[in-house]
């Protein structure tokens, strides 16, 4: 089969287009013909050697895919023969034409969603949902403050914080455009990050009390600044560095307001099938009813995932981004 692997770390040049051998079902696994695969950023860390976990070599990227069912193991579940249509979040081996996936990470796809619309569901999804309801515990009326709103994250993040009830969204993003995408989401409030003074919108929106809860990922100075726009009793998610440069917290900072700063990791939540489970059969309803918008921003050939990478790591990208075998 066709796949994209890496031999070494590096820029997006070293995602290497070949031939690789089709891997073999277990006897709880099935094989996925993979129809749309999801692009990450997590998938940059990794092909940059940068990630929370080690990269072994050669790897194919790549976790989370949708697909139709080929073949299944012996002891796999009737209800996961040839022909279902799935959808999955695994640890890696997505950018490929088929992946061999336990039965416990499968998740049908009902009829009236596409198989580009459910691969955007089970990281981008998943993450946008824990972090703002279990890790950020967002009360009905709360306040919440959402980094890279047009980002595959973001765009899921502000429709959850509808649906979790908060009472103001605020979407920062880096360009109009991206800002226009989140307001027709459902934010109440944009602002753009890259001004110097964007700190100070979150608190005028917010009557000068802050945010309740804010998701933040790009580390460095953004991440002192979002702390420095929380609510007294507020929660900080941090789920990633992307901008390459690790934050530093003086946790003295937290005390005066009672705040909090609580770090994220899906892989972790996966080793929570009570969690995982049924989250992720609630985000596949929402989206089936078209309760959750899934705003598709690229759908992209396999062989060209490295180009697709780079646009990404340069913003200019937007949404959910797809590779198709």
């Amino acid at each position: 089969m066709k796949a994209v692997q890496i031999h070494s770390f590096g820029g997006p040049e070293v995602l290497s287009y070949e031939d690789v051998n089709t891997p073999e079902p277990g006897e709880k696994e099935v094989l996925v013909k993979v129809h749309a695969a999801g692009i990450n950023y997590a998938d940059t860390m990794r092909r940059q050697n940068n990630y929370v976990l080690d990269t072994p070599l050669p790897f194919i990227p790549g976790s989370e895919i949708a697909g139709e069912i080929v073949e299944a193991g012996r002891l796999v579940d009737p209800a996961f023969s040839k022909g279902r249509r799935v959808t999955a979040l695994i640890g890696d081996s997505g950018y490929a034409e088929y992946a061999a996936v336990h039965e416990r990470s499968l998740i049908p796809i009902p009829d009236p969603l596409s198989y580009q619309q459910a691969a955007a569901l089970p990281l981008q999804g998943l993450s946008a949902y824990h972090i703002l309801k279990t890790m950020g515990r967002l009360q009905e009326g709360e306040s919440v403050l959402i980094h890279a709103a047009a980002g595959g994250v973001g765009t899921l993040a502000v429709q959850l914080a509808r649906y979790f009830g908060a009472g103001k969204i605020i979407a920062a993003a880096s360009t109009e455009e991206k800002r226009a995408l989140a307001e027709k989401l459902g934010a109440d409030v944009t602002i753009d990050y890259t001004q110097e003074d964007w700190p100070e919108k979150v608190l005028e929106a917010t009557d000068g009390r802050g945010a309740d809860v804010a998701m933040e990922m790009a580390g460095g100075k953004l991440f002192q600044q979002t702390l420095d726009c929380l609510a007294p009793f507020g929660r900080l998610v941090t789920y990633g560095a992307a901008s390459g440069e690790l934050p530093e917290l003086n946790t003295f900072h937290l005390l005066e307001k009672n705040q909090s700063v609580i770090g994220f990791f899906l892989p972790q939540m996966m080793a929570k099938p009570q969690l995982f489970e049924y989250s992720l059969r609630e985000l596949v309803t929402l989206a089936a009813e078209d309760r959750l918008q899934l705003h598709i921003g690229g759908v992209y050939p396999l062989k060209d995932a490295a180009s697709v990478h780079r646009d990404m790591v340069d913003r200019k990208t937007s949404g959910k981004l797809i590779l198709e075998p």
